[in-house]
């Protein structure tokens, strides 16, 4: 019914367009040619800036064949991590892969390529679907920036689905809430030879704290990590300054909120200890903290309407599908929080953000083969809640 070969070549084509974060221009140009192809109506939301990018996100709108139905969103995002410039995809095997020098972009190319397909078979051969509305995100990769500053305004689906998962007989449905956490640990500068009783070495202090600290899982709903430490200026002064970075998950939002203040609790015991031991005048060792929400939680209940049109498209193509939770976030979880409940589908993408990433043919026909049975699905449900 599809074409198998041009869903090959379009995915070909994408890859082979740069498009790191924030320098998503050249792939959103195309695909707003390829979108407005296709008789979608297409807008840049004016994202970029906001994200010191050079494109803002894309919406690009569908009306349909003159189905009665809501709007059904589908989203992937188009840019992607390094090394990501340069890429030259081989196709061996029914496999891409890059030529080891880069990732290969399957995340999330293999989206895109599958949404486009999906739309073009629906087209010609007359197939019936109701109102899309494509958004494709910038900047997912660095912090899911481009979901974070959408134009809400913009979007009118209040359901749908995002392909950026692996499985392609699954559905993410359940994705942690994730706290960042940021230190500034302030000592006192001496030289580390001459008189370092003088100084209050920051770096002791901030390592002093990670010791004490949990990380890795913590249960089966959390986890913890510190990522970042940076301080010193050279071997022979004592440092003054440390900033640590790191981050809590997890699928309940009272262990997140509990594991976060732990760290903090750990860090201001090692400032609050070394000052009950060495009075100072200065105020010394001082701890500036900050926390920010980097998502929040997705959690859709199993019997919602967009895992149930999964599960019933599945199940017409002979296939199962699977309730799946997942450890890392989304634009889904960016779109949960905004009232857009949206379900995460793979497309085979496997070994993302290296360069042994890979995608095979069979399983992106697989994507494009169910896509196009829920969207149909979707038009012949009519409008829903």
């Amino acid at each position: 019914m599809f074409n198998r070969d041009r869903l090959a070549d379009v995915f070909k084509t994408l890859v082979r367009i740069d498009s790191v974060s924030k320098k998503e221009g050249a792939i959103s140009r195309a695909l707003q040619e390829i979108f407005e192809s296709l008789g979608g109506e297409v807008h840049d939301d004016g994202a970029g800036p906001k994200v010191e990018g050079d494109t803002g996100n894309l919406i690009a709108r569908f009306k349909g064949s003159g189905a009665d139905a809501v709007p059904l969103l589908l989203n992937a995002h188009m840019d992607t991590v390094q090394p990501g410039e340069g890429v030259n995809v081989l196709f061996s095997d029914g496999t891409f892969t890059s030529d080891g020098s880069t990732i290969l972009g399957a995340d999330d190319k293999s989206a895109l390529a599958v949404i486009i397909e999906a739309i073009r078979t629906l087209q010609e051969n007359g197939l019936p679907y109701g109102p899309l509305e494509i958004v494709v995100t910038i900047c997912e990769e660095v912090g899911l920036l481009g979901a974070k500053n959408l134009d809400y305004s913009m979007i009118k689906a209040r359901y749908g689905y995002s392909l950026d998962s692996t499985d392609t007989e699954g559905i993410v449905t359940r994705a942690p809430a994730a706290n960042h956490i940021e230190f500034k640990v302030h000592g006192r500068d001496a030289h580390a030879g001459a008189s370092p009783e003088k100084g209050i070495n920051a770096i002791h202090l901030a390592s002093g704290a990670i010791s004490e600290t949990r990380l890795g899982r913590i249960d089966e709903e959390t986890t913890a990590n510190i990522g970042i430490f940076e301080g010193g200026k050279a071997t022979n002064i004592v440092p003054s300054l440390v900033t640590v970075a790191g981050e809590v998950r997890s699928h309940s939002i009272e262990k997140l909120e509990e594991e976060t203040q732990k760290i903090i609790q750990g860090f201001e015991r090692q400032v609050s200890k070394y000052k009950d031991a060495f009075p100072s005048d200065d105020g010394l060792p001082r701890l500036e903290v900050e926390v920010r929400q980097d998502f929040a939680i997705l959690k859709i209940p199993d019997d919602h309407p967009v895992v149930a049109l999964a599960k019933e498209a599945a199940s017409g193509l002979g296939r199962k599908m699977e309730i799946k939770i997942s450890g890392g976030g989304s634009d889904s979880n960016i779109f949960f929080g905004h009232g857009i409940v949206t379900g995460i589908l793979g497309t085979g993408m496997k070994d993302m953000h290296t360069v042994r990433e890979s995608v095979r043919l069979d399983d992106m026909v697989k994507a494009v083969e169910l896509l196009i049975e829920i969207i149909q699905l979707h038009a012949k449900k009519g409008s829903q809640d």
